[in-house]
């Protein structure tokens, strides 16, 4: 039998038998490989994952379907064996970054069973970023219906790994041992290995199927499997979710190389994409005439772009017979019910403004055909989805076709409550945002924020719904932000949100009075060309910089402990002076209510800016190119660290 080569140029490796039992396949840059083997007696196919020679991952492959007498998880005989590299990259619509690397090398084996016809493949990615495989079916007429009752696959981490474990995806979490769960884990799931390797375990491209959650397997230590919402029946050619494992030797990796996710979906299937503008929103709470004009007031006074009329503008969300075609504003949210809707929408376009709508699933279920080109004409930008169905084949399936509805009639779109990205806004770039996680409505405390970043956040954009006003010495004694301003005020600069709701539980009627450092939120864009994650340690600290055009932007936030932060400058363009400015939280000396000092100064790429951060605080930074008048005007940043 003829050998079988991977391309040269691509780093590869020599497969001595196309039809081997064995196989083995490396990232482009050598170090990442994955070896998969079909192991007697009963014929299972495994694999096993290694990066710098540590090991990562290995376990089953397979599905719970049945087949005849058969089930794709055993009994496999190999029937071809085929490689391919991919070195491209390609520009999102909008996103963490302006390019996308996507180089990969690829193994895929036809499995089928003795003296059977229908085959199974399985495709099997390793990239330098990490390693990702999924279970395809061709069109073949003796799998006209395929019925998959679960996934097969295992994940048996090297002992001693321990994972930043939440049950659900809006919920908090938790760093255990694989063996003190409780209950099964939402993804994305980070861990971190005895040999100082983060991990982060989740599903790309899940669209057509049910979602998946992992857990324990009862005699099997630091074994994790993978538990379907319910089953799914489909017909071939049929593909499942891609499964993927991040690798990175530092927990900022993770975030870094997210793109992943996206590299996993199809390329964007919307063609003029001019009509959707990422943005920054604010919630109108009063449902009223009067107070929507004064929201689009402060709105284009502040740097934000859309205004958002949330929950009971169409009657109570939750009755069936709620109309989400008319605008009867509940009685228990206003009770004079003097919202006029039309005449708002025309208000805040003549400033330059959007309005998104929430509608509840239950009148989305009901009206959405009729809705979408009904907003469109209204001249609405976008709609919020809220409380959709989610895990099960038939909802997540009918939400995707949702979206892409909502896209024919150009309606950006965000999605609420239990929803998480699994990286579809490539494909449908309408799709700006979703919550999923366990954010400002809640009010998490700051060692809940510093986990985020490398959790949550690696599955893609989230709507956290960072609020400003509402804490304790402004009149909210019961339910009140936890943290710091300048910890809040860092926020939209680390959490990554195309749409980028602000002000949550704020009214600026009630609260603003002038506060000067919103104005960072006023220039802080929400989608970036770059992103560094400068430093971190889950739920300890993070830092994350973010370019858009010449300038950056920072946030740092700590725990609940004070902590003493240096921010490397490097990400800036050497030999060219920025100017800084700084939001840090000042102490009882700064004269502002709230506290938050601002400060300007010089700073270079060879600097290193040394930050004190208060017990549950944080700082923002905004860097810009100097000017020849800025030079003189400001002084240099006095802890230099400068040769």
């Amino acid at each position: 039998m003829s050998t079988r080569l991977l391309l040269g140029l691509l780093g590869i490796l020599t497969v001595s038998d196309a039809l081997a039992q064995s196989h083995r396949i490396a990232s482009p840059d050598g170090k990442l490989v994955v070896e998969t083997e079909i192991v007697a007696p009963d014929n299972r196919l495994t694999y096993r994952i290694t990066s710098g020679g540590k090991p990562v991952a290995e376990g089953r492959l397979g599905v719970d379907a049945g087949y005849r007498n058969h089930r794709w998880d055993r009994g496999f005989e190999l029937r071809d064996a085929a490689t391919r590299g991919v070195d491209d990259s390609w520009t999102p619509v909008y996103g963490e970054r302006d390019s996308i690397p996507d180089r990969f090398n690829e193994l895929q084996l036809t499995l089928s069973f003795p003296d059977e016809e229908a085959t199974m493949r399985v495709e099997i990615r390793a990239y330098d970023e990490g390693a990702a495989f999924r279970y395809a079916w061709p069109e073949q007429t003796r799998l006209s219906i395929l019925t998959i009752d679960g996934d097969a696959t295992t994940f048996t981490f090297p002992p001693g790994t321990r994972a930043w474990h939440t049950p659900r995806a809006q919920a908090r979490y938790e760093r255990i041992a694989l063996a003190e769960w409780r209950e099964e884990a939402e993804m994305p799931l980070t861990l971190e290995t005895p040999a100082g390797l983060y991990l982060s375990v989740t599903e790309a491209g899940l669209v057509n199927f049910s979602r998946s959650r992992l857990t324990t397997q009862s005699g099997a230590p630091n074994t994790l499997a993978l538990r379907m919402f319910d089953r799914v029946v489909e017909s071939s050619p049929f593909e499942t979710p891609w499964r993927l494992i991040l690798v990175g030797e530092r927990p900022g990796a993770l975030l870094e190389h997210n793109y992943l996710l996206l590299n996993l979906n199809p390329p964007s299937r919307i063609g003029a994409t001019d009509w959707i503008r990422p943005g920054k929103a604010i919630r109108e709470m009063t449902l009223s005439t009067a107070g929507a004009r004064a929201l689009v007031d402060f709105a284009a006074d502040h740097g934000l772009d859309y205004v958002h009329f949330d929950a009971g503008w169409y009657g109570h969300e939750y009755l069936v017979d709620a109309d989400a075609t008319t605008v009867t504003v509940d009685s228990l949210r206003n009770p004079r019910q003097d919202l006029d809707l039309h005449a708002a929408i025309r208000y805040a376009r003549s400033k330059g403004l959007g309005v998104i709508l929430y509608v509840n699933h239950r009148a989305l279920e009901r009206q959405m055909r009729t809705l979408f080109p009904l907003y469109r004409a209204w001249g609405v930008a976008g709609v919020k989805f809220g409380f959709v169905q989610t895990g099960s084949h038939r909802w997540l399936t009918w939400l995707y076709d949702a979206v892409a509805l909502a896209a024919e009639h150009h309606l950006m779109v965000n999605i609420h409550d239990e929803f998480r990205p699994t990286g579809h806004s490539r494909t449908l770039p309408n799709l700006m945002t979703q919550e999923g996680i366990y954010g400002n409505e809640e009010m998490p405390d700051a060692t809940h924020n510093t986990i985020l970043p490398f959790t949550r956040f690696v599955a893609g954009a989230a709507d956290y719904t960072p609020a400003y006003y509402f804490r304790e010495e402004f009149g909210h004694p019961d339910r009140h932000i936890r943290n710091t301003p300048a910890h809040q005020l860092a926020l939209p600069a680390l959490y990554y949100s195309p749409l980028q709701w602000l002000y949550w539980y704020d009214v600026p009627s009630r609260d603003y009075q002038g506060e000067p450092e919103l104005q960072f939120w006023a220039d802080v864009p929400t989608v970036w060309d770059d992103t560094r994650v400068v430093d971190g340690d889950i739920g300890v600290f993070a830092i994350v910089a973010r370019r858009s055009g010449a300038d950056w932007f920072a946030g740092a936030i700590t725990n609940t402990e004070a902590r003493t932060v240096s921010i490397p400058l490097d990400f800036l363009e050497p030999e060219t002076d920025y100017v800084v400015d700084l939001y840090t939280d000042g102490g009882d000396e700064v004269t502002t209510r709230t506290h938050v000092q601002v400060a300007h100064a010089l700073v270079r790429s060879r600097q290193t800016m040394v930050l004190d951060l208060l017990p549950s605080g944080g700082a923002a930074l905004r860097f810009t190119p100097a000017t020849a008048d800025d030079a003189a005007r400001y002084p240099l940043w006095p802890r230099t660290g400068l040769d």
